[in-house]
């Protein structure tokens, strides 16, 4: 069993608790339209590595010193594309005592997929609205399976973090935004909601994809405006 791998991260602080390895899978069936990695979108896409689950847990070991206290995180693209390889390799990080984290959309939620949380520590799990009108204009996709993936986090009582984007004119909406409060206020897996204000930094590689760039025009998030939000979601969970 071998994974495509877009790229490789040996001291990631954002995706997880404590100092982390993190993995960026290649395919993604989203097509969310703030995503600054497209070059993760296509399976079939340039990657730099093709890994089996022991080689990438013997890469990460290489960095056990400074990740021991942290762990290691599969993020994206979507890694539940190639979740049977998600399974395999959170497997031997365990039997390594390394903690594992998730960066999954949810959209795939089949038995498979699934099988993957067995050896899945914690959850990064991505809700980009609660308006399930606008859901798949931003993502190409529809939003049940997002939603069905954290009721199943809840019923395996795993530990899951919600990171939302804020994005100028779509997402930032004090309506939406207190709905999506109001709604993980009622998972008592949900141990905080990261949000994350939308910026530009990835517009340089639709250019060299050379595809249009959906937010044209849409200014990054304000630091004042982000503050607010994360005052005003901070009465339904813990807010970073």
């Amino acid at each position: 069993m071998t994974a495509k791998i877009h790229s490789i991260e040996s001291f990631g602080t954002v995706d997880g608790p404590g100092i982390r390895f993190v993995t960026f899978m290649q395919g993604c069936p989203l097509r969310c339209q703030f995503c600054h990695n497209p070059d993760t979108w296509t399976p079939q896409g340039p990657c730099r590595y093709e890994m089996t689950p022991t080689e990438l847990r013997d890469e990460a070991m290489r960095y056990y010193n400074y990740i021991r206290k942290g762990g290691v995180t599969l993020s994206g693209g979507e890694p539940l594309l190639q979740a049977g390889f998600v399974a395999e390799y959170f497997r031997l990080c365990h039997e390594e005592g390394l903690h594992t984290a998730l960066d999954t959309s949810g959209h795939i939620h089949t038995p498979h997929a699934l099988e993957a949380l067995r050896h899945t520590d914690l959850v990064l799990l991505d809700i980009k609205t609660m308006n399930p009108e606008l859901y798949p204009k931003l993502t190409g996709v529809p939003q049940d399976n997002n939603l069905r993936f954290l009721d199943t986090l809840q019923e395996r009582g795993i530990p899951t973090w919600i990171r939302h984007v804020v994005v100028p004119g779509l997402t930032d909406n004090d309506e939406w935004l207190q709905r999506l409060g109001e709604h993980i206020a009622k998972y008592d897996v949900v141990e905080k909601i990261e949000i994350l204000p939308y910026h530009t930094l990835g517009a340089y590689k639709y250019k060299e994809l050379g595809l249009p760039y959906p937010l044209e025009g849409v200014p990054p998030l304000s630091a004042g405006r982000t503050k607010e939000i994360k005052q005003m979601m901070s009465k339904y969970k813990p807010v970073q």
